[in-house]
């Protein structure tokens, strides 16, 4: 008697829905079931197509829980269980030898993997545990580096290894990439692949070993594949397929005058389908804020395919778990080794009505992770990982577990792996699956507290590594990091030089991912215009994708020993050094045209109502923290801080008599390499510089045109106090090679400042004079037709005034024949005085006037620096700007308020004289903001009560700060920065902003 079929119409959303509900998995978005078709390739179950159309032999096929989305940064799981899971994903991957690295690598991730199955190094038991489980192909060559890592591992948790785990994999070229063959239209085969950042091109192996063998570099540690192009989502104007044909059509700005269609060919037309499928699925998870509205279907005729991905986004679901949209079920697990007596009282439990196995008990089984749908008795279930529930290594506290019966490395097994070969699928009615009793004893990790109202932002919590520190365990977990971190300086320079790369990325993105964005869909620029643009930014961003790869990968290989035991190729970065400054020397055309891009961008922002409207908008979102030239000037500004920081490392060779003579070498190369691409810059990036500022003036001040001149300079700009018959009365000056403007706070609702007056340098003389008018700080300027008394918030800034005043005046007399193109202004003319009269301010009839003539206040970016010199009244001067260019830093560090307990894991961001602040290096848009100017730095004192290392304290008036670094080292890099932004702390001014 055939057995009755249930449901012969379910659709795989149903089952997919009772494995979440059974595994009570909250961020189930970033999984999937797979299984193999017909011609043995893995593809996705479809959660709006009927199982039965899917899957076409029932008997023989085996369902497996697999990871489907890989986002970029393990810091945007928020729950350890997920990333627990996304760790076994790793370990399969790692071998299947999907997850291609070198041995060392592979060596380092075993080690943490076996740190979070066993616990602390024991040479017996680790070595009885190797024998019975593989976690690598060929794992007895690599067995004793497994070892010796695996010791320096001690005191890490098992949420902290797979945290570990997973950012040395993200890293790694091959992380979550999924192969798809396929040949270009020269017949030559190819790999194709989907990542979070847009669709990825591969030389196969075959054409990667014969161009290594004819290039006589044939070394053991090739990787498999070499990435050789990567189409950016932004880039992408449509992607589809006709038969096996799979088409890429670009927007018209990057392809330029090549063609704008790509074509690849792949083994089949359901092979294309299912490639351009998870394209489909990848581009609306990470890059869009909602899923699609299903396409309404044609009566009579359709054409094209209707398939549209049907779950949550990746920002649906971080603000979904964020919210709390689901209970969330506290989660522990322990090392094997507590749980032996578990294991012994739970032997003869039964079987789990699902089956999640790993595949690596034994050698001879190579195929990866297994799940076989069928009925069975119940028993007390517990949480289900990726490939079943975690027992000895990291089961959960509380009832025992049918889990835990199983051996130290079969943590995530529910039951034990079936013989090598595929297992039969038996039939289940309707395919149902139990939904979990879990247990309510285990505790939340302390690290995933939630932030207070004023610590939450957009941005997904981070792991137990990288999460707030509202709690004392973070602190522990902290000191057990820094313990274990190298502690030369070359190190702390060189994860300087990553940390920073990660934040100039990100800026770059702001150029070729969202302005990009926001340029296409507003269609507002012309094409020219955006030729120009982008065909000279990206490739600058392509190739510090591959520098910043490059670093991650060798500070991975250098974090994972200890500084007793880096020797060799662990600690070199020379190499990596060399060769990337070397080839920005191809760049230089690209850098020597951005001065050319932004003169054309703003001619044609003056010049297009829709483009500046456009730029105005675009400035207001929160991803664009800077105005928009800045950062334009970005890679001309980064150039010199390589030359900083590369400065830095060669000196910290003399502190270090192990280093390498080959590595010494290389540094010192690449020093010179990058020295000599600076000095060819050099003058394009202070023509930059000026040219940046004096636009930026432009759309900030009211009241004047023109302002932009051949052989004008930007010098000096900052909040003095003008004479005037009401007394004094704060004012923003600004000072030029050849002028000196002043100007007044608006009217009420807006942040722009409108011009008051205007003092040619010609003929200028300038006086300290304090005795004669009483005021504090005060000198007088003489001007052709003007005197202006003026007094200072210090004595300090008063003689950085007078100083630049003079060097201004006395050049100004010696470019005495140089005629400047004169001052448009929509101002009515300057009421004229007599010479000795002291200028007061004009008269009330001429403000309004001014004020109707803008054009009304509008919105307007409030944090600029000349905001910040209003409100704290002080100055910057040029000088001080090129010193911030080349002080720029990032990092974690711990924030703590005066009055606050705890302490908050933050990614900061010094630039532009403030401080930006982050949940994670990953994320868009900055949490929060701190200006510095006239803040103090200092170590704490006693009085504040800090008992901690590596702390210093930040005060303006009441408001007080205290940032934690790493070591000592990046304590005083950041102390350094900060003291070279802020001001003397006498100056008078306003609280902080804080966003």
């Amino acid at each position: 008697m055939k057995p009755r079929r249930r449901k012969p119409k379910c659709y795989g959303q149903v089952l997919l829905t009772q494995v979440w509900k059974r595994l009570n998995l909250i961020e189930c978005d970033y999984f999937g079931l797979e299984f193999q078709n017909v011609q043995s390739c893995w593809i996705w179950l479809e959660p709006m197509k009927p199982i039965v159309r899917q899957v076409r032999r029932p008997k023989n096929t085996v369902l497996r829980l697999a990871v489907k989305f890989f986002p970029p940064d393990p810091g945007q799981l928020q729950e350890e269980y997920t990333r627990y899971l996304f760790a076994l994903q790793l370990k399969r991957d790692l071998l299947e030898e999907r997850l291609t690295c070198t041995d060392t690598t592979a060596a380092l991730l075993a080690s943490h993997l076996l740190q979070a199955e066993i616990g602390d190094y024991e040479e017996a038991l680790v070595r009885e545990h190797l024998r019975a489980h593989e976690y690598l192909p060929g794992q007895e060559r690599a067995l004793e580096r497994i070892l010796e890592l695996h010791r320096g591992h001690a005191g890490q948790t098992p949420a902290e290894s797979d945290f570990q785990v997973l950012e040395i994999a993200r890293k790694l070229e091959m992380y979550g990439i999924r192969f798809h063959t396929a040949s270009d239209r020269e017949g030559a085969k190819i790999n194709l692949a989907v990542s979070h950042m847009g669709v990825l091109v591969f030389q196969s192996c075959a054409r990667v070993r014969l161009q290594m063998f004819l290039n006589e570099r044939l070394c053991p540690e090739f990787q498999s594949s070499t990435k050789i192009n990567t189409f950016n989502w932004s880039r992408l104007r449509k992607l589809s397929f006709k038969r096996k044909r799979f088409l890429i059509k670009l927007h018209p700005e990057v392809h330029g005058p090549y063609q704008d269609t790509l074509e690849f060919v792949l083994g089949s037309r359901d092979a294309c389908k299912n490639f351009w499928k998870t394209c489909v699925e990848y581009h609306t998870f990470f890059r869009l804020a909602d899923q699609p509205k299903p396409r309404a279907r044609a009566i009579l005729f359709s054409r094209g395919s209707s398939f549209r991905y049907s779950g949550r986004t990746q920002k649906q679901l971080v603000d979904y778990v964020k919210d709390g949209g689901m209970k969330r079920i506290p989660y522990e697990r322990k090392h094997s080794k507590t749980q032996m007596s578990l294991r012994a009282l739970n032997a003869n439990l039964p079987r789990q009505s699902v089956l999640f196995t790993e595949g690596t008990r034994t050698p001879a089984s190579p195929s990866s992770t297994s799940a076989s749908f069928c009925s069975g008795p119940a028993s007390p279930p517990a949480p289900v990982g990726l490939l079943g529930s975690k027992d000895g290594s990291g089961s959960p506290t509380g009832p025992p577990a049918p889990s835990a019966r199983w051996p130290a490395a079969e943590r995530s097994g529910v039951a034990a792996a079936p013989p090598p070969g595929p297992p039969a699928f038996q039939p289940c009615q309707g395919l149902s699956v139990e939904s979990p009793q879990l247990p309510s004893t285990r505790k939340t990790p302390p690290s995933l507290s939630p932030l207070g109202p004023a610590e939450q932002g957009s941005s997904p919590l981070l792991s137990p590594v990288l999460s707030d520190a509202g709690g004392a365990g973070t602190d522990d977990q902290e000191e057990l990091r820094h313990k274990c971190a190298p502690a030369d300086e070359a190190y702390f320079i060189a994860k300087e030089i990553l940390a920073t790369e990660r934040t100039y990325l990100k800026d770059l993105e702001v150029i070729t991912v969202w302005f990009r964005s926001a340029v296409v869909k507003a269609d507002a620029m012309p094409a020219d215009l955006m030729t120009l643009l982008f065909s000279n930014i990206d490739p600058i961003y392509e190739f510090h994708s591959g520098f910043l790869r490059e670093v991650e990968q060798r500070l991975a290989l250098w974090e994972g020993s200890s500084s007793a035991q880096a020797t060799g190729d662990h600690r070199r970065i020379g190499d990596v050094l060399l060769s990337n400054m070397l080839q920005l020397k191809t760049l230089t055309r690209h850098f020597q045209r951005l001065h050319e891009v932004l003169t054309e961008l703003e001619a044609a922002s003056s010049r297009l109502r829709r483009l500046e409207a456009l730029r105005r908008d675009f400035e207001l979102q929160k991803v664009c923290y800077l105005p928009l030239n800045a950062f334009l000037l970005k890679p001309l500004q980064r150039l010199r801080h390589y030359r900083l920081l590369l400065r830095r490392l060669c000196a910290s060779d003399r502190q270090d008599p192990d280093r390498g003579d080959q590595d010494r070498a290389d540094r010192r190369e690449a020093l010179k390499a990058i020295t000599e691409v600076t000095s060819t810059l050099q003058h394009s990036l202070v023509r930059l510089e000026n040219l940046q500022k004096l636009m930026e003036l432009q759309r900030d001040l009211v009241g004047i045109e023109n302002l932009i001149a051949p052989g004008r300079e930007f010098i000096r700009e900052g909040c003095l106090h003008k004479l005037t018959r009401k007394g004094l009365q704060q004012r923003m000056f600004f000072l030029f090679s050849d002028m000196l403007l002043y100007t007044g706070r608006g009217a009420s609702g807006t942040s722009r400042f409108r011009i008051r007056g205007l003092l040619p340098l010609r003929g200028m003389l300038v006086e300290e004079r304090e005795n004669e008018w009483s005021v504090p700080h005060c000198f007088t300027i003489y001007a052709a037709q003007k005197t202006v008394v003026v007094a200072a918030s210090t004595q300090l800034e008063k003689e950085k005034w007078m100083r630049d005043l003079n060097a201004a005046i006395n050049a100004a007399k010696s470019s005495a024949d140089t005629a400047l193109a004169p001052l448009g202004s929509v101002l009515c003319p300057l009421p004229r005085r007599p010479s000795d009269e002291v200028s007061l301010e004009e008269s009330e009839d001429d403000a309004r006037r001014a004020r109707c003539s803008s054009g009304g206040p509008g919105q307007h970016r409030a944090s600029t620096a000349m905001h910040v010199c209003w409100d704290r009244t002080t100055s910057i001067s040029r000088a001080d700007r090129s010193a911030a260019v080349e002080n720029q830093l990032s990092g974690y560090l711990l924030r703590k308020f005066k009055n606050s307990s705890g302490w908050q894991k933050l990614w900061v961001v010094f630039t532009n004289f403030c401080l930006f602040f982050y949940k994670t290096h990953q994320d868009d848009c900055p949490l929060a903001s701190l200006p510095l100017l006239g803040y103090s730095v200092s170590l704490p004192g006693e009085a504040d009560g800090i008992h901690k290392e590596h702390v210093f304290k930040l005060q303006f008036k009441s408001h007080v700060y205290f940032f934690r670094a790493e070591s000592k080292y990046t304590l005083g890099r950041w102390m350094e920065v900060i003291k070279s932004a802020s001001t003397s702390p006498g100056r008078a001014g306003t609280s902080e902003e804080e966003a």
